[in-house]
């Protein structure tokens, strides 16, 4: 058994360790609040942009565009948005096994953008090429840098150095729901129509003013810097939601583990005063 000494000091660092979670817990709330509204006021303007461009895209018949055709590059752009810092439960390594263990992708052909730290570390450890680093701006998502970053990948693109685009991020569900999310933005595939959709797709196409290509040249950088924001603006939620749940669950252990060593306490110094006790007995005795 331990003794009364280590059972004490151990106590007292479980105590400390307890005052930080509870800290932790109480800024990741106050955190989670605010980036919870801001993805609630975003998500419906994501979404129907989203719906939009798609609707818009079935409707364009067998249109050629160099947003639209599939590229014989293998490479892959792959914007991984993870977190800065850790003590998140699975946040971060949710996203890291959705890239490391996609089961069609070669890791010779993927390259990283990486939005936030411990995705960039994780990823170059395991070998993979990080080719920017954007960590900077998941601290404060703000959607001029959701627009440099889409300039950047489309100029890569259009120049043939990737053939594919696609976003990792982790979608809010809500406080304790987060879904980690595959989303590929370039090429933009089409929507697969229902029968309804396609007799009117087949009958009536989609009048572009001006021409098709100014048209979608216009639209399709701005749909995928929405969808980057939007993705930027669920991730920070679902990030403070998670290392609320962690801090939450860490606190509720430190508890667990403060009442069972203040038990072991107390039956440690229980057993020294009985011993204490049987050794004046026995002493006395032997002097009588």
């Amino acid at each position: 058994m331990a003794s009364m000494r280590d059972i004490k000091r151990r106590k007292s660092s479980v105590q400390s360790t307890q005052q930080i979670t509870k800290a932790m817990k109480l800024v990741s709330t106050v955190k989670l609040q605010r980036a919870r509204a801001a993805a609630e006021r975003s998500k419906t303007y994501f979404e129907h942009m989203y719906k939009t461009v798609q609707s818009i895209l079935a409707k364009t018949g067998d249109m050629k565009h160099k947003y639209l055709q599939e590229s014989e590059n293998p490479k892959k752009a792959v914007i991984v948005i993870t977190s800065n810092r850790g003590l998140a439960g699975g946040y971060n390594s949710n996203i890291i096994k959705l890239i490391t263990r996609h089961e069609t992708w070669k890791q010779e052909d993927v390259v990283v953008y990486a939005i936030g730290s411990k995705g960039r570390d994780a990823l170059a450890r395991s070998g993979y090429e990080v080719k920017e680093d954007w960590s900077d701006i998941v601290e404060e998502p703000a959607y001029a840098d959701a627009m440099v970053l889409t300039e950047r990948l489309l100029k890569s693109f259009e120049e043939g150095e990737i053939g594919e685009i696609y976003l990792a991020y982790t979608a809010f569900k809500s406080t304790v729901t987060h879904v980690p999310t595959l989303l590929k933005l370039l090429p933009v595939a089409k929507a697969e129509a229902s029968e309804e959709e396609q007799e009117v797709t087949d009958n009536v196409l989609m009048n572009f003013e001006p021409e098709e290509e100014a048209a979608l040249d216009l639209l399709i950088p701005k749909y995928i810097t929405s969808l980057i924001y939007g993705g930027l603006v669920e991730a920070v939620a679902s990030e403070n939601g998670a290392r609320m749940q962690a801090m939450d669950s860490a606190t509720s252990n430190a508890e667990e583990m403060i009442s069972d060593l203040t038990l072991k306490y107390n039956r440690a110094r229980q057993s020294s005063i009985t011993q204490e006790l049987t050794e004046i007995i026995a002493g006395a005795e032997a002097i009588s």
